[in-house]
């Protein structure tokens, strides 16, 4: 099945202190309180009580920060901090699926929607928690996820999204998922894309959404073995630009979660300008995960993904972000 990222606390939809939070959110709580309060906030203390924390610990503090100063926490980060740095303390201060709404409003503000934003949230969920995203939503926005990104997106983009957004994929049953099905459907792929004058993005994204992960790596030896080459290397071939990257995250989620994961954090790193918004979004969403993720990465390029954040970003936002990653893959030294 595809990888769930929301820690337990969410899923459960155990967010009320009844259970005892215990003193030791208190503490982190009134850490933060103290570091905000009078003139000029103390940075280092927030970024020591809250990014030192795992998601988990931070779901709790969002809620009982609340019941103890009357304040949402995140409007407190919004007053005392501005910029990348207080983008990510706001996103810090939410539990995930709040925090993954509030990524993609951010990424639909202004002039354009920065599209890479919205796919690497919205690609390759779980069926339950892209439910739950988009219920989160609507209580925090009163507007519907999916006429805002049909609002956004164009083409091809919209299609994709559309897609994951229905929450449609399979559970994996080999007695349906057949050997002769995987061929049938990536016959069915070939035919609306390489096999075809144009492409059938629309039919092509329902077939790929819908496969469940043990389902797609069938397909991707039936159309190897039939076409000689990969659906990955297909998908190269059919799309462009933002579309092509969207579509083999998608497919890369299903196949290698970890490695695509760290290959969407190196190129936003890589290029011309760091994206401090896409780079802030991945590290926060993915800290359950990121040991997976680091290890993956490691393997595959050879360095941390504390050395891309130290060389591309800096000052106390740098601080914010290698502390998010320590607290997951602690540094050596």
């Amino acid at each position: 099945m595809t990888i769930p990222i929301y820690p337990g606390i969410v899923k459960e939809n155990d967010l009320s202190p009844d259970q005892g939070f215990g003193s030791e959110i208190d503490d982190l709580c009134q850490q933060i309180r103290d570091a905000t309060k009078g003139w000029g906030a103390n940075k280092q203390k927030v970024i020591d009580a809250i990014a030192t924390q795992n998601i988990t610990t931070r779901c709790k503090m969002a809620i009982r920060y609340k019941e103890l100063f009357e304040r949402e926490l995140v409007d407190v980060m919004k007053k005392e901090f501005s910029g990348d740095f207080g983008v990510a303390l706001e996103f810090l201060s939410l539990p995930s699926d709040k925090a993954e709404c509030a990524m993609i409003r951010k990424a639909c503000k202004g002039i354009g929607a920065q599209v890479n934003v919205v796919w690497s949230i919205v690609c390759g969920r779980t069926n339950e928690e892209m439910d739950r995203l988009k219920k989160t939503y609507f209580t925090m926005y009163n507007k519907d996820l999916g006429k805002l990104l049909a609002s956004e997106l164009h083409g091809d983009m919209e299609r994709l999204v559309f897609n994951c957004l229905q929450g449609a994929e399979d559970v994996y049953d080999p007695q349906f998922h057949t050997a002769e099905k995987a061929i049938e459907e990536a016959e069915e792929i070939h035919s609306k894309g390489q096999g075809r004058w144009g492409t059938d993005g629309r039919g092509i994204f329902k077939l790929l959404c819908k496969a469940p992960p043990e389902h797609i790596e069938n397909m991707n030896k039936a159309y190897a073995d039939k076409y000689g080459f990969t659906l990955m290397k297909a998908m190269e071939k059919e799309m462009g630009g933002n579309v092509k990257e969207a579509t083999i995250f998608m497919l890369g989620m299903k196949q290698k979660p970890y490695e695509t994961i760290g290959d969407l954090i190196r190129s936003a790193c890589v290029g011309f300008g760091t994206d401090e918004l896409l780079l802030t979004t991945l590290l926060i969403r993915y800290q359950p995960i990121m040991s997976e993720v680091m290890s993956a990465h490691i393997e595959k390029h050879g360095k941390t993904i504390h050395d891309r954040v130290r060389s591309e970003v800096g000052g106390k936002f740098k601080d914010l972000l290698l502390q998010v990653l320590n607290t997951a893959w602690p540094e050596q030294g």
